[in-house]
């Protein structure tokens, strides 16, 4: 019973955390949101202009500076 309670409390916190974010918190959220999806279709453009791939990356590394985790702006995909 111990078990089964703690797995509850411990799944619902994250839902408790999340509303926690003041209203400005979540205005800088947005922010980097739309900044990362900005990136994201720089690089999509970037690849459409023939540039190789390893050039786009960069600039979209260049680009999330600071904004996601990871090298590839919050996003990694299977090829």
């Amino acid at each position: 019973m111990n078990k089964i309670v703690f797995c509850l409390i411990t799944l619902t916190l994250p839902l408790g955390a999340a509303a926690q974010h003041s209203h400005k918190e979540v205005q800088e959220d947005i922010a980097r949101h739309r900044a990362m999806a900005e990136a994201h279709e720089a690089a999509a453009k970037c690849l459409e202009s023939g540039k190789k791939p390893d050039q786009c990356t960069k600039a979209l590394q260049t680009a999330c500076k600071g904004l996601a985790l990871g090298k590839y702006c919050g996003m990694k995909h299977a090829h």
